[in-house]
């Protein structure tokens, strides 16, 4: 079994499935915590997949987007969670 095999049979499904689930749990959770914690975990499936593309087509100016997305989704968690401390002190 080369690489290619690999990531197409076993490392895309698995991500896909993560991702059906981590989406769920955006929709359901209880908490706006729990929903900052899925929104980020749901941007670092999507570096794990734009990373497997990247392999698959052989193109690595796709881990340039990886490296902007990453970095967006770095940027909203912190702001997110500003958000949250000054909604904690208010109350």
């Amino acid at each position: 079994m080369n690489l290619e095999n690999y990531l197409l049979y076993f490392i895309l499904p698995v991500l896909t499935l993560s991702t059906i689930l981590v989406f769920i749990r955006f929709l359901k959770g209880p908490s706006i915590a729990d929903r900052v914690i899925s929104f980020d975990l749901l941007v670092i499936i999507g570096l794990g997949t734009i990373a497997v593309v990247s392999i698959l087509a052989d193109q690595p100016t796709f881990l340039d987007i990886a490296m902007i997305v990453a970095l967006i989704g770095f940027l909203s968690t912190v702001a997110f969670s500003y958000y949250l401390e000054k909604r904690q002190r208010n109350d």
